[in-house]
C-alpha cells in the first residue's frame, strides 16, 4: 500500500489486515509517524511524540500478530492521548506553564491503562488549551493549533489537537475529554466523529475539578472505530470511586441494527440558540436520511431557558479549584481570562452551589424525560463554522466567551447524557455537524443511530491527508 492508503484506513480495517498478514503494525506506525513529522509543524496537533517507543511497540505487536496471538482489541493500532490525561512516562502539562514537567510521571489514567492492556500503540499526547478551559486550542505553552480544512481557522477545543490529528490521518484512534463540549466542538469543526458517553461509564483518575461535568471519550474518523475504543475504555478501574459496575458492553456488535421504527425529535435551537440559517437548512435536510431509514422524525420546540446560568458558576468553581493551590508566582503564569472566569468560583457559597445543583437536577430530569416519548434527540452541533485561529470567540462580533458560540454542548454535560457529533456536510469548505443525544446509559443506541446515518452518508476527510 502507498502511505496515503494506510493513513485512510480505520482501526477496524487495520486489525483485519493485521490478522491476514496483509500489512504490519510496523509499516503502519512508521507511516503515521511520518505523517505527524510532516504535518505537525503547521497543524500543531501533538505536543509530545515518542517515535522510538512507538516503533518498539510496533515491532512487539508485529511479532504477536505473526504468531497469531494478539494481546487485545487494539493490538498495533496507533493512538493518542489528550494532554489532560495521565500517560506514564510523559509529562501531563495540561497546556499550562504552571506545571513542572521535571517530576515522576508514573501513572496512566484509567482509559490509557485499558488501551495499553489491549495493545494500543500510543504515539504521544495531543494539544489542549490551558486546563481545557475554552472551546479553542491555543496556549502560551504549546501555541496555536489549526484546522485541517483551513489553517487560518481554529479546530475548536479543547480537544482540538485530537480532532485535527484524526482528520489528517495521524492515527485512527484519539482519546479526548469533554467538560462543556471539548470533544464535540472540535469534532464538528474538523469534520470527524466524536462521542461523549454517559457520565460514569468511562472511569477517571484523577478526577478533573469539573468532576461530574467532565467526560473522557473517543474522537475518530468512523463510528465503528469510536465504538471499538469505547468498548475498551468503558471498563472498570478501582481508582475511580464514582465508577459504574462492570457492564461488558460490546458497542461494536450493536452498531448495525438501524433506526427503523424509532421516534426521533429534532430541536433546531433548544429554545434559545441562534443558528446560522445555512447550517439550520442543511441539517434539516439531513433529517430525511433518518426518515428514509424508517424512523419517524418530529420537529419539536423545547422552549428551554439557556442553562448557561447553571453551567457558568459551576465552571467557575472548577476553574477556581484548579487555581486555588497555586502560588502567586504560578498564578501570574495563568491565562488572564481563565483567572477572570475563576474569580466567581472563589466567592460562591456552599448553599448557592447546592441550589445550582438542584437546578441542574431539574434540567437533567427534563432532558432525560424526553426519552419517554422519543428514542433520540437531534440538534445542530455548532451554530457556526470554524472561525479564525488564535481567538476565543469569532473576531469582530459581540460575543465575549466560548459558550456564546457553543450553545448546544454544555446542556448535555449538565444532564450527563450520551451525545455524538456526526459530520453532515460543508459550508464554504468548512465542516458542519449534527448532535445525536440519548437518555443516560443509552450509549449503544446513540452509536447505532450515528452508524445508520454514516452508512448512507460517509464522512469526508481532507484530500490525501496532506493539506
Amino acid at each position: 500500500m502507498v502511505p496515503e492508503d494506510i493513513l485512510s484506513l480505520s482501526a477496524t480495517r487495520l486489525l483485519a489486515l493485521y490478522k491476514s498478514k496483509a500489512i504490519s503494525p510496523v509499516e503502519v506506525t512508521r507511516t503515521v509517524l511520518a505523517q505527524i513529522a510532516k504535518l505537525n509543524p503547521s497543524i500543531n496537533a501533538f505536543c509530545v511524540v515518542d517515535p522510538e517507543r512507538a516503533m518498539q511497540l510496533a515491532h512487539e505487536s508485529e511479532q504477536r500478530w505473526h504468531s497469531g496471538s494478539p494481546v487485545g482489541a487494539l493490538d498495533g493500532i496507533p493512538t493518542s492521548v489528550k494532554d489532560l490525561v495521565l500517560a506514564k512516562g510523559w509529562p501531563t502539562r495540561r497546556g499550562s506553564l504552571t506545571i513542572d514537567p521535571d517530576q515522576a510521571w508514573e501513572d496512566d489514567g484509567p482509559p490509557v491503562a485499558r488501551m495499553r492492556e489491549q495493545g494500543a500503540i500510543i504515539m504521544g499526547k495531543t494539544t489542549t488549551p490551558e486546563f481545557g478551559w475554552k472551546g479553542v486550542t491555543d496556549s502560551a505553552l504549546t501555541g496555536i493549533t489549526r484546522n485541517p480544512w483551513n489553517h487560518a481557522m481554529t479546530p475548536g477545543g479543547s480537544s482540538g489537537g485530537a480532532a485535527a490529528a484524526a482528520a489528517l490521518g495521524m492515527g485512527p484512534l484519539h482519546l479526548a475529554t469533554d467538560g462543556g463540549g471539548s470533544i464535540r466542538i472540535p469534532a464538528a469543526f474538523c469534520g470527524v466523529f466524536g462521542f461523549k458517553s454517559s457520565w460514569g461509564l468511562v472511569p477517571v483518575h484523577p478526577h478533573s475539578p469539573a468532576l461530574t461535568l467532565w467526560h473522557q471519550g473517543p474522537i475518530t474518523r468512523t463510528v465503528e472505530d469510536a465504538a471499538l475504543l469505547q468498548s475498551v475504555i468503558a471498563r472498570p478501574d478501582a481508582r475511580d470511586w464514582y465508577q459504574l459496575p462492570e457492564n461488558s458492553i460490546d458497542y461494536v456488535s450493536q452498531l448495525n441494527q438501524g433506526v427503523k421504527g424509532w421516534r426521533i425529535a429534532y430541536s433546531p435551537d433548544l429554545g434559545y440558540a441562534d443558528v446560522d440559517p445555512r447550517i439550520a437548512t442543511a441539517i434539516e435536510k439531513q433529517l430525511q436520511v433518518f426518515r428514509d431509514l424508517g424512523a419517524q422524525v418530529e420537529i419539536i420546540d423545547l422552549k428551554l431557558d439557556d442553562p448557561i446560568s447553571i453551567m457558568r458558576p459551576l465552571w467557575a468553581v472548577a476553574l477556581a479549584l484548579a487555581i486555588e493551590p497555586m502560588s502567586a508566582e504560578k498564578r501570574a503564569l495563568v491565562e488572564p481570562a481563565m483567572l477572570e472566569l475563576a474569580q466567581p468560583g472563589f466567592e460562591l457559597s456552599a448553599l448557592d452551589y447546592r441550589k445550582l445543583e438542584k437546578e441542574r437536577e431539574a434540567l437533567g430530569r427534563r432532558l432525560n424525560n424526553l426519552t419517554e416519548t422519543y428514542d433520540l434527540l437531534i440538534t445542530p452541533q455548532m451554530p457556526i463554522t470554524a472561525f479564525e485561529a488564535g481567538y476565543e470567540v469569532p473576531p469582530g462580533g459581540s460575543r465575549k466567551r466560548w459558550w456564546e458560540w457553543s450553545p448546544f454542548t454544555y446542556p448535555f454535560n449538565l444532564s450527563q447524557q450520551p451525545t455524538a457529533t456526526v459530520p453532515c456536510g460543508f459550508i464554504n469548505g468548512l465542516p458542519i455537524a449534527m448532535q445525536l443525544v440519548g437518555s443516560k446509559f443509552s450509549d449503544a443506541k446513540v452509536l447505532q443511530a450515528a452508524r445508520a446515518y454514516e452508512a448512507v452518508h460517509p464522512f469526508v476527510m481532507p484530500a490525501s491527508h496532506s493539506i
